[in-house]
C-alpha cells in the first residue's frame, strides 16, 4: 500500500537523511533526499509529493519557509517538521504555516513511522456524504467547509479533526480519542497539540460568527453542540 505515496525529504544532517531514506524506501515508500531548502522547492515543483519531512534549520531556504510554501501551492500535501528546537512557540508558527505535525530530534523511528502513516491515512468518513450541522457545512468529497455560505479554508489536519466532531455530534470526544483517530497514536505525546489544533479551529469556525460550535467539557474533552 505505501508505494503509491511519494515524500520528500529535505534534512541537511546527511547521516540522519540517509537512515531515514532508507528505512523509508525499505517499507515501500519512494523518498527523494535533499538537504537544500531550495533544491527541495525545485523538486516540489517537479514532483507530486503525498508528504514532506522538513527540517526547520535548512540552507537555502528554511524548512519554515518551505512549510509555508508548500501549503499554499498544496492544501493536500501532509508535512511534518523534523527539528532540535522544542519550544511551544517553534511548535505554533509553525502549525500556524500549515504544518500538519512536529517531530523533535532525537526521535526513535518507530515514532516518526507512526506520525508518517497518520498523517498519510485518509479520512473513514463518506467521500460523498455533506454534513449539515447549524450553519456550518462540511462536504467530505470536496473536503471543504463553509459556514453561513462563507468558505473556511482548513489544512487536512484541521479537517480530519472537525470531521471526528462533527460526525460525534453532542458526543464528548476525549483527548485519548482525538490522538488515536486524528494522529494514530494511541500515546500521549506529551505536547498541546491537540489544544493548538482545537484552538485553530475556533479560530476558524467560531470567532467570526456569533454562534459558538466548538465545546469543551473541562477534564473530559471537546464537543459539537
Amino acid at each position: 500500500m505505501e508505494n503509491q505515496f511519494r515524500i520528500l525529504l529535505a534534512e541537511d544532517e546527511i547521516k540522519l537523511a540517509t537512515v531515514i531514506k532508507d528505512e523509508l524506501e525499505f517499507v515501500g515508500y519512494t523518498v527523494d533526499a535533499v538537504g537544500d531548502g531550495l533544491k527541495a522547492l525545485e523538486l516540489f515543483t517537479k514532483h507530486n509529493y503525498s508528504l514532506a519531512l522538513l527540517d526547520i534549520n535548512l540552507p537555502g531556504k528554511s524548512g519554515m519557509e518551505l512549510c509555508k510554501i508548500l501549503r499554499n501551492e498544496d492544501a493536500n500535501i501532509s508535512l511534518i517538521m523534523l527539528t532540535a528546537l522544542g519550544e511551544i512557540q517553534d511548535k505554533v508558527d509553525a502549525f500556524k504555516l500549515g504544518a500538519d505535525d512536529y517531530i523533535v530530534k532525537p526521535f526513535h523511528f518507530d515514532e516518526l513511522m507512526a506520525r508518517i502513516k497518520a498523517a498519510l491515512k485518509r479520512t473513514s468518513l463518506s467521500d460523498d456524504n455533506i454534513l449539515n450541522i447549524h450553519d456550518l457545512s462540511i462536504n467530505f468529497k470536496t473536503k471543504t467547509v463553509e459556514r453561513s455560505g462563507i468558505t473556511i479554508p482548513l489544512t487536512a489536519k484541521e479537517f480530519s479533526l472537525l470531521a471526528l466532531l462533527a460526525k460525534n455530534q453532542g458526543k464528548v470526544i476525549s483527548k485519548q480519542e482525538i490522538m488515536g483517530k486524528v494522529w494514530d497514536l494511541n500515546f500521549d505525546t506529551g505536547t498541546n497539540t491537540i489544544e493548538v489544533y482545537i484552538s485553530f479551529l475556533r479560530n476558524k469556525i467560531d470567532k467570526p460568527f456569533d454562534e459558538k460550535l466548538i465545546q469543551t467539557k473541562a477534564g473530559f474533552g471537546y464537543f459539537i453542540k
